[in-house]
């Protein structure tokens, strides 16, 4: 008797995206969502479709004077997985009942909700913002706070993230929250793959707030990048501030202060922060022990890494490894 053919692997089902577009369009929001939820790259694997929609569907206009033409209307939210809202013309202008009525059904079944830069002022609209945390470009969120009092208006930082709604400020940090989203779905490894053939960082650091006003360029002989490339290429030795600050020719107070003015943050958080994310690689592509992870992290101890990430992540890495361990 013949052996019986060996089952084929079923792919699991793609996470259903789908973008929430108005009339007009701004197309530059739009190609954050599209680029990480709507593009096959080579060598991954596609975990995403996206779909795009319109209260009314066919010739939509957009802020470029060139319309698209969408085929599905709001009952297309019905099936979403993930909602996006990139952006919303004008910022504040009232969104339609039926639009708002499908944000609120597609978030009461589940669906997660996000808004990317004006996108937000729609959320807000809808009530899915009363009593949370939320951002929006650096010049609209005096607006978004006077017009929504019930929500408290995050103003220095690149995005807001609840787990089931999240906001992002200006358009570039939609690609932020996009790419966290995938890290926060697939892991640190996949969504850095993404950002590398987007020719993007994986995480940006700072705030929208040194993107409110023109700041002074930074001379090419004040610019942190190298000192950062070589301590990220040493994560496991022991590096301290006056430590840093010699390599670099600086004194510590200097050093610190242009961290401030380049990155938003301290050496100290901007150190641990890679250390973190040293440590999601290692645990997603290898099965070395959480104490050897440690070590070549630069975190000294499995204790102190479990501390360390379940304050950065509200997790423990053997949760992590379970979730996002192996190939993905």
């Amino acid at each position: 008797m013949d052996a019986p053919a060996p089952a084929e692997a079923v792919s699991p089902p793609r996470h259903r995206v789908v973008a929430l577009l108005g009339a007009p369009q701004a197309p530059f929001e739009l190609a954050c969502a599209a680029e990480a939820f709507g593009t096959e790259w080579p060598g991954l694997p596609a975990h995403y479709e996206l779909t795009l929609c319109t209260e009314h569907p066919g010739p939509l206009p957009t802020t470029l004077g060139v319309p698209l033409l969408l085929e599905h209307d709001l009952t297309a939210l019905e099936r979403a997985d993930t909602v996006v809202v990139p952006g919303w013309q004008p910022p504040g202008s009232p969104a339609p009942p039926a639009v708002l009525d499908a944000l609120r059904a597609a978030h009461a079944r589940g669906a997660r909700i996000v808004s990317i830069c004006t996108g937000a002022f729609v959320l807000a609209q809808a009530g899915l913002l009363d009593g949370r945390r939320a951002t929006t470009h650096w010049a609209r969120t005096a607006q978004l706070a006077a017009q929504y009092p019930a929500l408290e208006v995050e103003r220095d930082v690149l995005y807001v993230d609840h787990g089931d709604v999240a906001t992002s400020a200006g358009s570039g940090a939609g690609i932020d929250l996009c790419l966290h989203l995938l890290r926060r779905d697939h892991g640190a490894a996949y969504a850095a793959q993404v950002a590398r053939h987007m020719v993007l960082p994986p995480h940006r650091e700072g705030s929208q707030l040194q993107y409110a006003a023109a700041p002074v360029p930074a001379r090419a002989d004040e610019s942190l990048a190298p000192l950062l490339e070589w301590a990220e290429q040493h994560l496991g030795e022991r590096l301290t501030l006056d430590g840093l600050a010699a390599r670099a020719g600086l004194s510590a107070r200097t050093l610190a202060r242009r961290f401030a003015e380049q990155l938003g943050t301290s050496p100290g958080q901007w150190l641990l922060a890679r250390r973190i994310d040293a440590a999601r690689a290692l645990l997603e592509r290898t099965d070395l022990p959480v104490e050897a992870v440690a070590a070549r992290v630069g975190l000294a101890s499995a204790v102190n890494l479990r501390r360390r990430f379940h304050a950065a992540l509200g997790t423990t890495p053997g949760a992590y490894r379970r979730t996002f361990g192996g190939v993905n």
